[in-house]
């Protein structure tokens, strides 16, 4: 070979050998790599997310997208329409702070939106059948048994006794302050209110992003309403009221919308003014868990008793981490959350889930097993002589066989006599059977000719055939046996 040549040797090319195991019909080439999914793919909640898990949201967003709508739409015909006349006339600074105004709002309104607010994992399978046999042993009832309706708990918090409620769809004791909410159906910690305009619960996680939303969003409509009308008031002192109409038709629409909006959120906002100086709930406040009405010694246990302390904390405090991890990978043994049905059935379902895999591989191997004993025999067997068929105690085939009285059935042996048909009709069924068999007794059985006779090649030639059909009955008892395995 000349050097330097292209020879046959490095023309050849290798194939790695895959050292794992594959089925004969498919190539381990073309095994595809199942992708790790992340929680949020198998997220129970009635949420959406968007941007790989990145956003979640409520699944009723309209009411979401009408709210962007009547932003986007005034602040623009605002910033169109009304600002180039105001900053000539009056000063340039107020396009400037309705413009910060603007993206603060848009800003605390999806932070709003597209957070987690404080959702509450569920019970795993395992944690909901021990809460549930927990519970049976407090209430004093076995498995099974009726359980009594309340299912509370009670803490102290602050020198106040609050109850625990039970959740049937989470499976778990809610902490205090939360409640499920039906409509994304999750338990949210220190749940305030689903909020349809934000597209989203409102919970321990958001809640301060809602409130700057909406105190920012009534000083922006303040703000556009009060300014919308100067330029009104403006333009009908150079040509009249009906013509600054015409010549501004946004400024109209601006009026109205502001005009209809303004009141009920700044109404919103003095509300959740309050409820952050008292640190409280829009849920607990309707429901009147710490009003007065209810017992002279009922108090808010969460309150520090002072505003400054209560709004600080509410709107300056950690952010508690969220607790689905809703972009995390599902490890393969990792248990997935119950469903919202009973704990214990839950955790039976898991344990006859696991009893089926194992059954199934069981099968399986059952099969290779069927298949490999279901192979017929060797057709070309050797010949058995009468030395080899000789066993210990037992007369030889060369010496004469005892002569049997005619008409004595022959006695039981260990092995059992049967031949190769009469084995394979125990496996499979004959397809006709015929009813009214005539069985002759053995007095009535004819004998057959020169079997009898003491000619050690007859008996030679019989036990070779006697012993062929026990080996075969011996075969077909296995493979009876193998196929009652597999069934079971």
């Amino acid at each position: 070979m000349p050097p330097g040549g292209g020879g046959p040797m490095k023309d050849c090319e290798y194939s790695q050998i895959s050292t794992h195991s594959s089925s004969p019909m498919e190539s381990p080439h073309k095994k595809k790599k199942i992708a790790a999914r992340r929680k949020w793919e198998v997220f129970p909640g009635r949420n959406k997310f968007f941007c790989n898990g990145r956003i979640m949201m409520a699944r009723q967003t309209g009411v979401f997208y009408l709210t962007l709508i009547l932003i986007l739409v005034t602040s623009g015909l605002f910033f169109a329409f009304d600002c180039p006349y105001l900053a000539v006339k009056i000063t340039p600074a107020i396009p400037v702070v309705g413009g910060i105004l603007f993206f603060f709002v848009m800003g605390t309104l999806l932070r709003t939106s597209f957070s987690d607010p404080g959702v509450l994992p569920r019970a795993t399978p395992d944690e909901a059948a021990d809460l549930e046999r927990q519970i049976d042993i407090a209430n004093g009832t076995s498995s099974g048994g009726y359980r009594p309706p309340p299912r509370t708990k009670e803490v102290i918090i602050n020198g106040q006794t609050v109850k625990l409620k039970y959740c049937f769809t989470c499976k778990i004791f809610r902490p205090p302050r939360a409640s499920h909410c039906s409509l994304c159906d999750n338990c949210v910690e220190r749940f305030d209110h689903h909020c349809p305009w934000v597209g989203n619960c409102v919970g321990k996680r958001n809640y301060r992003f809602f409130y700057m939303f909406i105190l920012s969003l009534s000083f922006l409509t303040v703000f556009i309403f009060a300014f919308v009308i100067t330029h009104v008031i403006l333009r009908s002192q150079q040509t009249g009221f009906l013509n600054a109409l015409k010549d501004s038709p946004a400024s109209v629409l601006e009026a109205v919308v502001c005009f209809f909006s303004v009141w009920s959120i700044v109404g919103l906002s003095g509300f959740h003014t309050y409820l952050i100086s008292s640190n409280q709930t829009t849920n607990e406040d309707i429901k009147g868990s710490w009003s007065n009405k209810r017992g002279k010694e009922n108090y808010n246990p969460y309150s520090y008793g002072n505003i400054f302390t209560n709004c600080c904390v509410a709107l300056c405090g950690p952010i508690s981490p969220s607790l689905i991890d809703r972009r995390g990978y599902i490890q393969p043994d990792t248990p997935q959350p119950a469903a919202p049905s009973d704990g214990i059935a839950a955790y039976g379902a898991t344990q006859s889930q696991s009893d089926m895999c194992d059954q199934d591989q069981c099968i399986q191997s059952t099969k290779f097993v069927l298949q490999a004993a279901a192979t017929p025999l060797l057709q070309s067997e050797p010949s058995l002589t009468s030395d080899e068929l000789h066993l210990p105690g037992k007369p030889g085939l060369g010496t004469p066989c005892a002569s049997l009285t005619l008409g004595q059935p022959t006695p039981p042996s260990s092995m059992p006599n049967l031949t190769a048909e009469a084995a394979l009709t125990d496996v499979l069924p004959l397809k006709e059977e015929h009813v009214g068999h005539q069985f002759l007794t053995p007095e009535e059985a004819p004998s057959p000719p020169r079997m009898l006779a003491g000619s050690p090649l007859a008996h030679s030639r019989t036990m070779h055939v006697l012993g062929l059909a026990s080996q075969d009955s011996l075969h077909e008892d296995s493979v009876r046996g193998l196929v009652k395995l597999s069934s079971v």
